[in-house]
């Protein structure tokens, strides 16, 4: 267990937290479509992940409210970036889906982002390349607790 009383522990802490951090906003840079923003891209990216949802799904994934999510989709649509069709279930909702143009859109981006970093990571030594790339499996578990 950590101890965030113990200077070392509560310096790796703040040291992750902060490079973790500044290393996510420079990736974010990595865009295609400088138009969207980056929650605009967060919600692509999760339709992307989890598959077509309501609205409301999609504001509780994201951590916004329903009313923000709305505009969200209502832009997205507009980009012809998302389609809305009815609910299978419920006539009253909405499923968002992501067209063509996202799935592309976002697979460049991607494609983007990691030439970005693979050359990032070019600068390393070997055994730097080494730990990155074993340590790789524990960041994905902390994103996903």
């Amino acid at each position: 267990m950590l101890d965030l009383s113990q200077g070392e522990d509560a310096a790796a802490v703040s040291a992750l937290r902060s490079s973790v951090m500044r290393l996510s906003r420079r990736i974010k840079h990595q865009r295609v479509d400088e138009s969207l923003s980056p929650t605009e891209m967060s919600v692509l990216g999760t339709l992307a992940r989890c598959g077509s949802a309501t609205p409301g799904e999609l504001a509780r994934k994201e951590h916004v409210q329903p009313p923000s999510m709305t505009r969200i989709v209502a832009l997205l649509e507009a980009k012809g970036l998302v389609r809305l069709e009815p609910h299978p279930e419920d006539r009253r909702q909405k499923v968002v889906s992501p067209t063509g143009r996202a799935e592309t859109m976002l697979a460049e981006s991607r494609r983007k982002r990691n030439v970005w970093l693979a050359q990032l990571a070019a600068e390393l030594d070997e055994d730097e390349w080494e730990k990155l790339r074993a340590a790789a499996p524990v960041l994905e578990k902390l994103a996903h607790l």
